[in-house]
């Protein structure tokens, strides 16, 4: 696969030798389904008891602040580097420095400080309708700020943080004054006041409400793969365009984890923590979840080789976290809902 990050290949054999069978205590963004398959696999195999509790992500770090050093949290499962940034900040993880976890984990989709590591990869693309969108000469995420694609783009609120991780790496890569002015040139094209999840604009594309969208792929995946006919059928209807690819690339960010500060079962949570990166997990994710996974050598899921391959964005996503506020700024400024 193309993408525009590289990692050295390694066994993780130092730090995933079994550990006293205990218990690990997680706290997860990821739905159950999403996760608990994996968890109860590492349960078999090292004896360790993984006692699971979902929410949305930003409840969950509320509530590890209001729980405070008591904490029964091990280990922070979430989605987006801003949100790991936001842990970090609040003083809410701790570092786990292994060379082992460096050498798998690209740099620059890890926490300069140790404190929190991707474990899978979400690219967010352009996805279009082909029978209805002139995407003759749509290559990059800018071009949806031309004139020629007014009442044309669907793309989720700017209080969605992908959107936000998405400004603040742009601001990265072209500065803040050329963002701005992008982003007021999208908000004028949007055919709609920004509503709903990254599913409801593939399904806003497919029912002719706008001919172009932008969402992570995964999202896109797993309609494709749905048990429900009428979301395969709106799937079926989009195109993914990568965007970029000869400049910075598409835009990219991860689901991750980070030890907590306070973890009772440090150690247990640290073992989790690589065993959620051997080979067998991130083919786990692939397959399952649809995302890409980090370790290089982990095919990607046939449905995600059917998007094509891609050239990815290589920012530093410990920046776009620690930008994320300021992009938002940015996009109230622009007048993004």
């Amino acid at each position: 696969m193309f993408v525009a990050f590289s990692i050295i290949t390694t066994t993780l054999i130092s730090i995933v030798t079994p550990v006293q069978a205990g218990e690990v205590n997680v706290y997860s963004a990821r739905k159950e389904a999403l996760i608990k398959p994996l968890l109860d696999k590492f349960s078999n195999e090292t004896g360790v008891k993984v006692n699971l509790v979902t929410g949305s992500a930003d409840a969950l770090i509320t509530r590890m602040q209001n729980e405070g050093q008591f904490s029964p949290v091990d280990i922070l499962i979430t989605t987006d580097a801003g949100r790991l940034v936001r842990a970090k900040n609040a003083g809410l993880t701790q570092a786990v420095v292994s060379a082992d976890i460096d050498n798998i984990v690209p740099q620059n989709l890890r926490d300069t400080d140790h404190h929190w590591f991707g474990l899978t990869l979400r690219a967010r693309p352009i996805m279009y309708a082909p029978d209805k969108a002139d995407v003759n000469g749509l290559s990059s995420i800018l071009d949806l700020a031309k004139p020629k694609y007014k009442g044309q783009v669907c793309i989720r609120s700017s209080g969605n943080i992908y959107n936000q991780s998405m400004i603040a790496a742009l601001t990265i890569e072209l500065g803040e004054e050329a963002v701005e002015k992008w982003a007021k040139g999208l908000v004028a094209n949007m055919a709609r006041s920004p509503k709903g999840g990254d599913r409801d604009q593939i399904k806003a594309v497919a029912a002719g409400q706008c001919s172009i969208a932008v969402a992570n792929t995964y999202y896109l995946a797993g309609m494709l793969s749905s048990d429900d006919a009428s979301e395969r059928e709106q799937a079926s209807k989009v195109k993914v365009l990568w965007t970029d690819q000869n400049s910075f690339g598409t835009h990219v960010n991860i689901s991750g984890a980070a030890v907590a500060k306070h973890a009772p079962n440090a150690e247990a949570a640290k073992q989790l923590l690589a065993y959620m990166l051997l080979p067998s997990s991130q083919q786990w994710y692939a397959q399952e979840n649809h995302e890409y996974p980090v370790h290089k050598d982990v095919p990607w899921s046939e449905l995600m080789q059917g998007f094509g391959e891609f050239n990815a964005q290589s920012v530093s996503l410990d920046a776009v976290g620690e930008g994320n506020a300021d992009a938002l700024r940015l996009m109230d400024r622009a007048g993004w809902k």
